[in-house]
C-alpha cells in the first residue's frame, strides 16, 4: 500500500495560499490510515491527526513511514490551524529524514500561515534543494513569502516557474496575471 503527503491550497489574504503535501507511506495499517485522512479528507483534520497519533504510538514501522508519519500529521494539524503543533511535527520528521523535500515545503507552508516569511524561504529553499514532488507549489510558496517581504521581482519569478512546472495552473496563472511588467 501506498501512502503520501498529499497537496492542498488555502487562501490567505488576497492571494491564494501556501500549498501542503503529504508523504509517501508503504505499507498498511494505521499509518496507511493516516496518509489517507491527509490525502482524502475522509475524517476531519483533528480526527486525522488522532488516527496518525496512534499510528506514531501504537504501530511499528520502517524510519522513513515514522517520518511521513509526523508530516502527515502536521498536515492535518496545519488544516486545523494548529500551526505550532505542525510545526513540531515537522521538526520530527526532519530529525528522522532530514532530505524529505514535502516536509519543508509543508513547514514553509505553517510558517506562511503564521507570517514568519523569512523562515518560510529558508524551508522552502529546502524543499526546491531537496526535489520536493511538487516543487510548482514550493516556488508557489516561497513566491508568496517574497511578495510579503517586498521582492515582488523575486515572486514574480517564482510564480513564473510554478507556472512552467504546472502549465495551466489556475492559481499561478491569477497570481501572475496581478503583475504588471515593463522593460526599460
Amino acid at each position: 500500500m501506498k501512502n503520501s503527503i498529499l497537496t492542498a491550497f488555502l487562501l490567505l489574504g488576497l492571494g491564494v495560499g501556501p500549498a501542503n503535501a503529504q508523504v509517501l507511506v508503504l505499507g498498511g495499517g494505521i499509518a496507511e490510515d493516516c496518509y489517507e485522512a491527509a490525502k482524502f479528507g475522509s475524517v476531519s483534520p483533528r480526527e486525522g491527526a488522532e488516527i496518525c497519533t496512534r499510528a506514531i504510538q501504537h504501530e511499528a514501522m520502517k524510519l522513513s513511514n515514522r517520518a511521513a508519519t509526523y508530516t502527515n500529521r502536521g498536515v492535518l494539524y496545519m488544516r486545523a490551524g494548529l500551526y505550532e503543533k505542525a510545526l513540531s511535527d515537522y521538526e520530527k520528521s526532519k530529525r528522522i529524514s532530514p532530505d524529505t523535500g514535502e516536509t519543508y515545503l509543508n513547514e514553509g507552508a505553517a510558517y506562511i500561515f503564521i507570517e514568519a516569511y523569512d523562515k518560510a524561504l529558508q524551508s522552502l529553499d529546502q524543499a526546491i534543494v531537496y526535489g520536493s514532488n511538487d516543487l510548482h507549489a514550493a516556488y508557489y510558496n516561497r513566491a508568496l513569502a517574497k511578495e510579503k517581504l517586498n521582492d515582488v521581482e523575486g515572486a514574480y519569478y517564482d510564480f513564473r516557474r510554478a507556472l512552467e512546472l504546472k502549465p495551466d495552473w489556475e492559481l499561478a496563472e491569477w497570481q501572475l496575471s496581478r503583475f504588471e511588467v515593463s522593460t526599460n
